[in-house]
């Protein structure tokens, strides 16, 4: 029986409704050289949704524990992936003659609905030429300790300090494509395009009070960088080490003993006395931020070149093989 690819490609969501829903909506897509359904679908496969994680990392000591790993997507890649999925239905070479030659308007569609798909209902649609897409994988207790980590990606520099504050849209902001975890502590991000810093943020749901604690138990200590009570910055100088009660009482700070040493801080209003509001003021804690990137000016065929090239892997492999 012959099949027509035009026919294939308008009557295959069909066939997809099992698979799950869709994480774009379709209020205004519009016509296309595909359907919605099996855009959207196609879209995600895109961006490696449903991809085994076995063909994303082939061994677990490629991504150990507590460590990060920076990639970007081959298109080729993708685009194999893509054809492979539309050409399931094709039963003759006249099939995949037709969708060989529907491909570039498939392709061209999938590039620019790929950039929209975490585009909030009723804003204006991304277009444009489209770039590299580039990303992470975290495997880190991180992950699994806060589950809404914010994850932030700039095309360039943000101004200010590593810990000042991120506005929502502070210029150079670079657009999400990805961000779920696929495991309780693994994480895989995707970005439009390659940034130049990326910051990691713990959530900022509530106000979290503490210390610079290192070790455990009879071993544990702990600093406190004093703030000024006026102007709610730190102070200049070195932290004040924070003392503990003694007699069994490991890990229980020393209040009153900790004023003492806080009133030899001029600006952190210890020395009129710390009521319970001022004490709050001085251990509160803003989100942990974790920056990475390098502001020098770094080519992508430079960050991403390989180490060792795929002959030299080739050889020493037939090399170990029996012949």
């Amino acid at each position: 029986m012959k099949v027509d690819a035009g026919k294939l490609l308008t009557e295959m969501p069909g066939a997809l409704a099992a698979l799950p829903p869709p994480a774009t909506a379709t209020e205004d897509y519009g016509d296309g050289a595909i359907p919605p359904e099996l855009r959207e679908w196609l879209v995600r496969l895109r961006l490696l949704d449903g991809v085994p994680f076995a063909y994303l990392v082939a061994d677990t000591e490629l991504l150990p524990e507590e460590s990060i790993r920076w990639f970007y997507v081959d298109r080729r890649w993708t685009d194999a992936l893509i054809q492979g999925a539309l050409a399931v239905g094709t039963v003759n070479s006249d099939d995949r003659t037709q969708l060989t030659a529907r491909y570039p308007a498939v392709r061209a569609e999938l590039d620019q609905e790929e950039r929209n798909v975490r585009r909030v209902g009723g804003s204006d649609r991304y277009a444009g030429q489209t770039g590299p897409i580039s990303g992470f994988l975290l495997r880190s207790r991180a992950v699994s300790g806060w589950p809404a980590m914010h994850v932030r990606a700039f095309s360039i520099e943000p101004a200010g300090a590593d810990d000042a504050r991120i506005s929502e849209d502070q210029p150079g902001r670079m657009r999400l494509l990805r961000l779920e975890r696929l495991a309780p502590a693994v994480l895989l991000c995707l970005f439009d395009g390659v940034p130049k810093v990326v910051h990691l943020e713990e959530p900022r749901q509530g106000v979290q009070f503490g210390f610079d604690a290192t070790g455990q138990d009879n071993n544990l200590t702990a600093t406190l960088r004093p703030r000024n009570a006026t102007t709610f910055a730190y102070l200049t100088g070195a932290p004040v080490d924070v003392p503990f009660r003694s007699g069994g009482a490991s890990g229980v700070v020393d209040i009153q003993a900790l004023e003492q040493r806080l009133k030899t801080r001029v600006g952190s209003g210890a020395a009129d006395g710390l009521d319970s509001s001022e004490y709050a003021l001085q251990l509160v804690r803003l989100p942990f931020r974790q920056v990475f990137g390098d502001t020098a000016d770094t080519s992508v065929t430079v960050v991403f070149k390989p180490t060792i090239s795929y002959q030299v892997m080739a050889d020493s492999v037939f090399k170990a093989v029996p012949r």
